[in-house]
């Protein structure tokens, strides 16, 4: 999960930028979906990579205009086979 915090009034820059020359994404990085709060502050995105320099390539092209903070997710799915897991290796009462 990527939050993008964006710089105060950097709004329209952010879309203009994104109208003129799209996501500027590297390969190797996925995008999946994202999200904006309605007060143009932050957006959530949820991004996938393998490679931390590849992202790291493509928030360079947007640093100027926000900051990012990237949080490592598991689906629901994917959670609940882990907890499935742990419980079975779990000892019984």
């Amino acid at each position: 999960m990527v939050i993008e915090h964006f710089h105060d009034g950097a709004g329209p820059e952010i879309y203009k930028r994104f109208r003129d020359y799209g996501r500027m994404m590297p390969d190797g990085l996925n995008y999946v979906s994202s999200w904006i709060e309605p007060t143009f502050r932050r957006c959530y995105q949820v991004m996938e990579w393998d490679d931390p320099a590849v992202f790291a390539e493509w928030t360079a092209k947007w640093s100027d205009l926000m900051e990012f903070e990237a949080i490592p997710v598991i689906t629901s799915g994917e959670a609940q086979e882990i907890m499935r897991g742990q419980r079975q290796n779990s000892p019984q009462d």
